[in-house]
């Protein structure tokens, strides 16, 4: 990893660079103090939440069904999600926002990771939701466990490998001139910003991988929506007792 010192540098006088400087969520420092208990008392909710709701599905075997199944994981990659916010933290308590070269990977890593395992969690989640309501009676037939594993291994592994093309493509690319990272978190497009390298193969991915994640997501939702309200006419229109 490589930044260069100067635009007269060129590509010849370079140096390895070991951290970033971060600009954090505002300049004005009167406003550290409360925005730090504001987000402090946001993460500890979102913590104890959601290690809350995965503690109880594990141990009570009434919940051990698909639906808080996949409530069980989505809860998991909520916590994920929140790995920007330690750093976010600290950084309002020093004085300089730095964050080391591989502790900025691994961040990437690990949110872009949980933030596109995401949405195919919900997706699978709508399916779920889809046979419960339109085939309730070969639902537990449907939904077997197997299948929810299926449902949710795969967003996982997909996610991964495609958090780890990104970071890895981003950090073995050439940075010159500031380290400064105009965010409070390390995130793929302030990065690419600061690219000498071309990134124009990373950008084409980040659009194509954006579209196709969206395009995953969206239909699930919209054919759920569909097909509950196509079903309540049919449901209402039947005698009692049919």
């Amino acid at each position: 990893m490589k930044v260069s010192q100067g635009p007269e540098a060129g590509q010849q006088n370079l140096s390895s660079l070991t951290e970033f400087t971060l600009m954090g969520v505002t300049r004005h420092p009167e406003l550290q103090a409360p925005l730090f208990r504001v987000f402090l008392i946001s993460y500890t909710i979102t913590v104890v939440g959601n290690l809350g709701m995965i503690i109880l599905i594990q141990v009570d075997s009434h919940l051990h069904t698909p639906m808080y199944f996949f409530i069980k994981h989505l809860a998991f990659i909520d916590l994920g999600n929140s790995v920007i916010c330690p750093e976010m933290l600290v950084n309002f308590v020093v004085d300089q926002n730095t964050i080391s070269y591989h502790s900025c990977a691994t961040q990437l890593a690990f949110f872009l990771m949980f933030i596109i395992s995401e949405f195919f969690i919900l997706s699978a989640m709508t399916y779920d939701c889809y046979l419960a309501i339109c085939n309730p009676l070969l639902y537990n037939v449907l939904m077997s466990q197997r299948l929810c594993h299926v449902l949710v291994g795969i967003p996982y592994f997909y996610s991964t490998f495609q958090a780890l093309m990104f970071t890895i493509k981003i950090f073995t690319l050439t940075y010159c001139g500031s380290n400064v990272i105009s965010h409070f978190y390390c995130d793929d497009v302030p990065l690419l910003l600061m690219l000498c390298s071309n990134a124009q193969e990373i950008e084409l991915l980040v659009i194509l991988y954006s579209f196709y994640n969206q395009r995953k997501k969206s239909p699930g939702l919209s054919d759920f929506c569909h097909y509950t309200v196509s079903a309540c006419p049919l449901t209402a229109s039947r005698p009692d007792g049919a």
